[in-house]
């Protein structure tokens, strides 16, 4: 078609009639920098809306279309793609950016927009996603996970450089290339998606594409990045049968019943489970109960509410509304594994002393009667008293210590994973919370993400992701 805008005109632009209007709009954008929702477009004597069926419009080649709208003020609208920060006058680029940018709709992709910006705030995934080439795969990397790999790092850098909101129009088509599953539609118009099947499909994807074969040699891989190790007994009490399991999982779930209102119950509720199974000398199937305690932490934390079930009698997925809290700061400690209780001790005690030391608190490590708070004597030192410096030396650097600092927040609104709305609140390096609302972003206080824990119809977590204090 031809679009003609105040004195420009804008020929041979390609409508892809199997995308909703707001993929149109956002091309529209990169010509003339006017921005999706002050774009009039007149068809047949009306204005084109986002939930428009193409069909309806009789489109022929070489139409004319009309459209209204001024471009942002801020920046001059560029001829192509989106306005990078290095482009702007020097006066300017250090007010452009508190954060990074925020990402258009392009038809209910809000639960992918979400899953971007808290994957996002991983400076890590960054650096390795930044060494991963266009012509590298690693092996046995299918062609759609290398080019949703590549699609990833590419949206992950607009968002970095871009002042405008960007269209991440070549990450969904890869997303729906590689998972057909996101390209479902009802009605010609694409589905609402759940975010955490999205964010686990993702960092899979990510976990087979950035391996050692594809990246460079000193990029954090995604299983030191994300990866939890599971140790698991299961046990038969009406055989007496047991056996030990183990697992690796990027993420951690917490299970929501009646009597869970913290996330520490929810993880707890998570970590046993119970399943039905043969037992050899029973003959038969039998209950067994699996017990899993944490052998291996990440530097990330993914925890998941499992605040989604399937309903028989209206078919459909239902939502479990029930408040659940969660801290800004998270120990595991008493989900891990004796052994690695046992390597968690030192890197604890050192942090204690650190964090004591910032408060001008003298710091004392008695003999073998000091005991840490989990109940267990430390090592830590044997003299009557040691100050910090000596303790740090004393304990190589980036060791684990089992609590973790909360830094993203992707939250569901509405009564259905198929329907609501996601967003993702990502903590800034200077402390601020963003809510990234698709291409609105906007400051939030601390506070508002506490009440992000659910018992009514306002917003309630559904992924929160944790980042590991260390020493």
């Amino acid at each position: 078609v031809c679009i003609k805008w105040q004195k420009q005109v804008f020929p041979g632009i390609e409508i892809d009639t199997s995308q909703p209007p707001m993929v149109f709009k956002t091309q529209l954008y990169t010509l003339t920098g006017v921005p999706p929702e002050r774009q009039k477009i007149m068809v047949k004597g009306g204005i084109l809306k986002d939930d428009t069926d193409w069909s309806t419009l009789g489109l022929k080649d070489g139409q004319k279309l009309m459209m209204i709208g001024t471009a942002d003020e801020i920046v001059k609208a560029p001829e192509k793609g989106p306005v990078f920060v290095e482009d702007l006058p020097e006066e300017e680029q250090a007010a452009a950016l508190g954060h990074s940018a925020g990402l258009y709709n392009l038809g209910n992709t809000c639960y992918m927009n979400s899953t971007l910006q808290c994957l996002h705030s991983v400076p890590e995934l960054k650096s390795a996603l930044l060494s991963y080439s266009d012509n590298v795969r690693g092996n046995g990397v299918d062609q759609a996970s290398h080019s949703l790999t590549v699609a990833t790092r590419n949206t992950f850098g607009e968002l970095d450089q871009s002042v405008r909101p960007v269209a991440p129009l070549h990450f969904l088509q890869m997303l729906r290339k590689k998972y057909p599953q996101f390209a479902q539609q009802q009605n010609n118009v694409y589905m609402q998606q759940d975010a955490e099947e999205c964010w686990t499909q993702l960092i899979y994807t990510l976990s087979q594409t950035l391996t050692s074969e594809a990246s460079e040699p000193t990029a954090a891989q995604m299983k030191e990045l994300f990866g939890i190790d599971l140790v698991s007994r299961v046990h038969c009490a009406e055989s007496g049968e047991e056996s030990s399991e183990s697992e690796s999982v990027y993420s951690l779930k917490c299970h929501i019943s009646h009597d869970v209102n913290h996330l520490h119950e929810g993880l707890k509720h998570g970590l046993k489970t119970e399943l039905e199974k043969v037992s050899p000398s029973l003959g038969r199937t039998a209950i067994y109960t699996r017990e899993s305690r944490i052998n291996e932490l990440p530097r990330y934390l993914t925890v998941q509410f499992v605040r989604f079930f399937w309903k028989r009698e209206s078919n459909q997925k239902a939502k479990i509304l029930r408040k659940v809290d969660y801290p800004l700061e998270l120990d595991v400690y008493d989900f891990c594994s004796d052994e690695l209780k046992l390597k968690l001790q030192t890197p604890r005690q050192v942090l204690r002393d650190a964090e004591s030391a910032k408060f001008g608190l003298k710091v004392e490590v008695k003999t073998s009667r000091t005991q840490n708070i989990e109940g267990s004597s430390t090592s830590a030192g044997e003299s009557s008293s040691m100050d910090i410096d000596k303790a740090d030396s004393s304990v190589p650097k980036k060791q684990l210590t089992g609590i973790y600092d909360l830094i993203a927040v992707l939250t569901h609104k509405g009564r259905s994973a198929d329907s609501g709305h996601y967003v993702g609140w990502v903590k800034q390096d200077d402390g601020k919370w963003i809510e990234f609302d698709d291409d609105n972003p906007s400051i939030r206080k601390e506070e508002e993400i506490l009440k992000l824990s659910g018992g009514g119809d306002w917003h309630m977590a559904y992924i929160c992701l944790y980042k590991a204090r260390v020493i």
